[in-house]
């Protein structure tokens, strides 16, 4: 019976170290701030592509531009939280012609989360773990219909929802014909119906969304196309799109 109670002790001591064993591995994930470094003086240049529609929605621009971020100061955003204000800089395409100011926007480092607010939309740009398949509710701050005081689109229904998740690493790529190091990739949401539009006689819209970002450099490449096609049913010609398109690259940064 001794021999038994023994037995079965030395069972339970196993069992016991097995799982705090368990219990003390540790996590491993990036640190989500290696990836939106901010410090006053840093810098990023971008080559821009904004795509816009105009006379009422029947002609397609793309308009190109060199676009430059630059971390301003550091101060608390609206919820009082330590922060960073970004100024924006645009000028030609060819950057023959000085800076001009283009806005800014606000970036809240925090410990599991970076949280960017832009034209009064706060988003959660990285979220821990930062690990492939990781996946997080980015646009949850936002209201159902975002852009709706700007667009009349459906593109943003339930945006508040989207799911972004970290589904691509490169050690090494070219964005911009630059190579870059330790790139992930961050995919919002991709969706196409008669995109481009072949079906003139048909609804149409096309919402992407991806960013990458690179360790110690920050967003190397944006993709942001939202917009929504309504036939014409007055049977008057063509029908007309109504959104924007956005992409950006990098070209230069400090």
């Amino acid at each position: 019976m001794r021999v038994n109670n023994l037995i079965r002790l030395s069972f339970l001591l196993i069992i016991s170290f097995i799982s705090c064993k368990k219990e003390t591995e540790v996590f491993s994930t990036e640190a989500v701030a290696d990836y939106l470094p901010l410090s006053v003086g840093k810098y990023i240049t971008y080559r821009l592509d904004s795509t816009v529609f105009t006379n009422l929605g029947r002609n397609e621009e793309t308009h190109k531009y060199q676009i430059k971020h630059v971390v301003d100061a550091q101060v608390p955003d609206n919820l009082g939280r330590p922060g960073f204000r970004i100024l924006r800089f645009l000028r030609d395409e060819a950057g023959t012609k000085p800076w001009e100011p283009n806005g800014t926007y606000f970036i809240t480092p925090l410990i599991n989360q970076v949280e960017v607010v832009e034209d009064n939309l706060r988003f959660i740009k990285l979220h821990t773990p930062f690990i492939i398949k990781s996946n997080w509710k980015g646009n949850k701050y936002l209201s159902i219909n975002p852009y709706s005081s700007l667009y009349s689109f459906s593109n943003d229904d339930n945006m508040n929802d989207w799911d972004y998740k970290i589904d691509q690493f490169d050690a090494n790529t070219t964005i911009g014909g630059q190579p870059v190091n330790d790139v992930y990739t961050i995919f919002q949401i991709d969706e196409a119906l008669n995109a481009p539009v072949t079906n003139t006689g048909s609804y149409g819209a096309r919402t992407l969304a991806t960013e990458k970002y690179s360790k110690n450099i920050g967003l190397v490449l944006r993709d942001y196309i939202l917009w929504e096609y309504q036939p014409n049913t007055g049977g008057m010609g063509g029908g007309y799109k109504i959104g924007f398109g956005i992409k950006m690259w990098m070209i230069d940064h400090n």
